[in-house]
C-alpha cells in the first residue's frame, strides 16, 4: 500500500520534512515514489512553511494511498492557503 508521509531532511536540530508518496514498507527516509511538496516547521516569516501539490496528492489519493494524520492536516493547510490567494 502506498502512503503519503513525512521523510525528515535538514540539519542536527533544523528539521526540514518532504511530503512523499512511499511503499509503506519502506524506510522512514527510503527511496520515494514521488515528492509531493516540503514542510518547514523552523520557518521564519519570509520563508514558506508549506508547500504542496494538491492535485498530485488527489491523484494519489484516488489510487488507494492513505495520508498520515499530519500530512492531512498539512495537506489542509495548503489548500487554505491556496483558497485565500
Amino acid at each position: 500500500m502506498v502512503k503519503i508521509r513525512l521523510t525528515r531532511g535538514g540539519a542536527k536540530k533544523r528539521p526540514f520534512y518532504h511530503i512523499v508518496a512511499i511503499d509503506q514498507r519502506a524506510k522512514r527516509d527510503g527511496r520515494a515514489l514521488e515528492r509531493l511538496g516540503y514542510y518547514n516547521p523552523i520557518a521564519t516569516a519570509t520563508e514558506k512553511r508549506v508547500e504542496v501539490d494538491v492535485s498530485r496528492v488527489q491523484h494519489w489519493v484516488g489510487q488507494g494511498a492513505q495520508m498520515t494524520d499530519k500530512v492531512r492536516q498539512l495537506v489542509r493547510e495548503a489548500s487554505a492557503a491556496q483558497a485565500a490567494a
